[in-house]
């Protein structure tokens, strides 16, 4: 039905910014998620969400794994660390176990938090196909 050249014509011809992401509840999926526009995850997905975008993990929307977006509204269960570019809201409902790096935090009265908390300064914004350095400390005597 598709060849893949008409397939990766038609993926470049879409805009990064216009593409909205649904995963509906009752929708589970182990993997990874690379995309340029906004996404709303209200099943579950265990991998990592890397998106230049907004991410909204609705009510009954759960993560297991690493988050890396530019804006971020939760409500549901998040486990593993968190990197926000600009804006994280923890709404009342949320549930968010593992570290959190972002510009600014907005949290409402009743949301779950369990970690540690970097904010303000820039954040790095990583591409898609960019691995961070590994780094060491050194301790001298």
């Amino acid at each position: 039905m598709f060849n893949a050249k008409n397939n990766s014509a038609t993926r470049s011809a879409i805009p990064d910014s216009g593409a909205v992401n649904i995963i509906g509840s009752g929708t589970s999926i182990e993997g990874d998620i690379v995309s340029g526009g906004d996404i709303r995850i209200d099943g579950s997905l265990k991998g990592t969400i890397q998106t230049r975008g907004k991410l909204v993990v609705g009510p009954t929307g759960t993560v297991e794994g690493e988050i890396t977006c530019r804006d971020a509204d939760i409500s549901g269960t998040v486990v593993g660390k968190v990197t926000v570019n600009e804006l994280l809201a923890l709404k009342a409902t949320s549930k968010v176990t593992g570290d959190i790096q972002t510009g600014k935090l907005a949290i409402e009265p009743g949301a779950d938090f369990s970690g540690s908390c970097g904010m303000g300064g820039v954040v790095k914004e990583m591409k898609h196909d960019e691995q961070q350095p590994a780094t060491t400390t050194e301790k001298t005597a």
